[in-house]
């Protein structure tokens, strides 16, 4: 469909979030850092083609509760003139992220899956060596 056509009936779901870029965790408590994110209210975490991002979910106060269009349009900031109608989430479907949390519960497990299968797999190690050595 026309990216006009798109507009008209736009409900500005790219003006409900924003994603903000986070360094990728490496260690546990990296890992626990981002847990702490996630026990708070319209908070999610993704990765996106090995990139983590941070979203909230927090509407733009210039969104017009009725029309869904753009209080301030001909003043938007620079992010909002650059977005580009191919990547509108309208459009787009489903998000193909790699991984994607929406809570602090699933973080838990994933770190414990993570980190204490491997440390079970660390230990397996150790004990075959000490049993090849004696």
């Amino acid at each position: 469909m026309a990216a006009k056509g798109r507009c008209r009936r736009c409900a500005g779901l790219c003006c409900r979030y924003f994603a903000l870029p986070i360094e990728a965790p490496e260690t546990r408590e990296d890992y626990d850092d981002i847990r702490w994110y996630l026990c708070h209210k319209d908070i999610s975490v993704f990765v996106e083609d090995g990139d983590w991002y941070l979203s909230v979910s927090n509407k733009c106060r210039h969104l017009s509760p009725q029309s869904h269009k753009c209080r301030i349009y001909d003043r938007r900031p620079k992010i909002c003139r650059k977005y580009k109608h191919e990547n509108c989430d309208a459009v787009q479907g489903e998000y193909d992220y790699e991984l994607h949390f929406t809570s602090d519960r699933q973080m838990d497990e994933y770190i414990r899956i993570k980190f204490d299968n491997n440390v079970t797999e660390k230990r397996k190690i150790r004990n075959s060596v000490k049993k090849s050595k004696a």
